[in-house]
This record gives C-alpha cells, structure tokens and sequence, in this order.
C-alpha cells in the first residue's frame, strides 16, 4: 500500500498551477424503498435519495466530462417508477445544462466514466467526438464481453468507435498533476475515481461508487451487487490513504445532502 500511495503521490507532485474549473451538474436522482443491496440495513441510515451527478472539468488544455448521469428520455418527466422499489426524476437534461454555459456535447475533448452502471452513462452516446478514458477491465466488460447485468450497452455503444485511451491503473490525464484517474476496481472490474486538484477549493476526490451513502464508509460496506467485494475492500483503502496524503476532500457522488450544498453549473469551483 505505501508504494502505491508514494507512486500517486510522484505522479501528482506539485500540482501545476493549471487554472482548472469544476463544475457540477444535477442529472437526476433515485429514490429508494430499501437499500439492503448495499450491504446496509434499512435502520442503519434514513436516506432513501441519491443524487446522479455530472462534471465538465476544464483545464487549458481541454474539457473532460466525468459521468453522464440518468438517462436522456428521463428528462423533464417528473417522478418516474423505474422498477418496483426505484424512482427517478430527471429535471433538466444534460445537453441543456451544458448550453447554459454556451458548450455543445462536441465541445467536450474528453469523456471519462468512473463505471458503466446505467446511471453514470445515461448520456454517454452524445460524446462521439471525444475521446473516451477508461480501464481497461472496465472495457473488455463493457464493450466486449457485455455481460454485465448492470450495464446497458445501448446507453453507452455510441462511443465503439469513439478515439479512446485503454487505461491499465492511475492515469495524469493532462500531464501535470492536476487531474488524475485513480483506479479503484471492486465495484466494478474497472472501477475509477478521479483527483482535482483546485487552485482555492483544494483537492476534491470525485468518488464514483466506491461508497454511494456516507454509512458505506463509516460502516466499510460494499454493495452486494460489486463484482469483486475484497477488491472494493482495497480500492477504499488505497482512495482513503491517497486523500489522506493529499489533504483531499471526498465528494461521494451520490450523497444528495452533499449535492444540496454544492454550485451547480454555470457556476464553478476553482
């Protein structure tokens, strides 16, 4: 564990002082009736929301988009019964969201996804002209095997032909410490989470699904539903310590009560 922490720790080094802008989009949210599929019981915490964001990260050397939330047909719909024990509302769609900030779904230069669960790819086929980041077990599951029964290739096999980056662990994606794919398998067989480091916000850990409720993490529960529940196990190690190191703020991407407090686009954090 030291020397992958001491590795991550070379690969960001002193974050350029790239002028790097984070902004956070609302695509959706679910409303649970029981949450046992993630290894928690129903008395161990009263949230049943769970936000489905997105995030444009811009940096002088191009955009990435991370996550593409609920799917597009969703939007602007009200509360929908997905299946028996899940709703979603989706109230503006990501498309507009981004024309509010003056950027079409061609002006994005890279997409990344920190898995290919339904509901982190839900506008994935918009994003032809980018080029896609993603591990390389993540890959082979979703674009080659297709036999994961939480993916839905429909929503994401727009991109086969996409430019792409078959990533094989930790990835500097502008090359100067300041945005970095950290790998973190276990959820899924190529699980990601991605480090921003900001100028005045400070470093923020964009968690992906290693954790989706904030009793995941103090409770060190992994969902019954991940692939690899040891492998999850690792990846929480590896990310806590990393962050520890970092001084990095975690954002649990699901946590709606986070999501409540934070900007959403147009506005930033830098």
């Amino acid at each position: 564990m030291k020397t992958i922490i001491c590795s991550l720790v070379l690969l960001l080094g002193a974050a350029a002082q790239a002028e790097v802008k984070l902004s956070v989009f609302d695509c959706g949210k679910l409303i649970l009736t029981d949450i046992t599929a993630f290894s928690l019981r129903n008395d161990e915490t009263p949230v049943r929301e769970l936000f489905a964001p997105c995030y444009l990260i811009e940096h002088p050397q191009g955009t990435l988009l991370w996550d593409s939330g609920l799917q597009l047909e969703l939007a602007g719909k009200g509360e929908v019964d997905l299946e028996p024990g899940v709703k979603v509302r989706y109230d503006v769609a990501l498309p507009d969201q981004l024309a509010a900030m003056g950027l079409t779904p061609a002006d994005i230069d890279l997409v990344a996804f920190s898995h290919m669960h339904w509901d982190h790819v839900g506008a994935a086929n918009l994003f032809t002209d980018a080029t896609l980041l993603i591990q390389e077990p993540e890959y082979q599951a979703a674009f080659v095997d297709q036999n994961n029964q939480l993916f839905q290739p429909d929503l994401y096999l727009g991109l086969a032909d996409n430019k792409r980056k078959i990533l094989k662990g930790d990835h500097d994606v502008f090359g100067d410490g300041s945005v970095t794919i950290v790998s973190a398998p276990g959820h899924t067989p190529g699980h990601q989470v991605l480090l921003v480091q900001l100028e005045n916000t400070g470093p923020v850990l964009l968690s992906g699904d290693l954790y989706h409720f904030r009793a995941s993490r103090e409770l060190r529960r992994a969902p019954t539903f991940n692939t690899d529940a040891e492998q999850t196990f690792k990846s929480m190690d590896k990310v806590e310590a990393l962050m520890l190191v970092e001084g990095a703020t975690l954002w649990i991407e699901h946590d709606q009560a986070l999501a409540d407090t934070l900007k959403k686009a147009p506005e930033f954090y830098d």
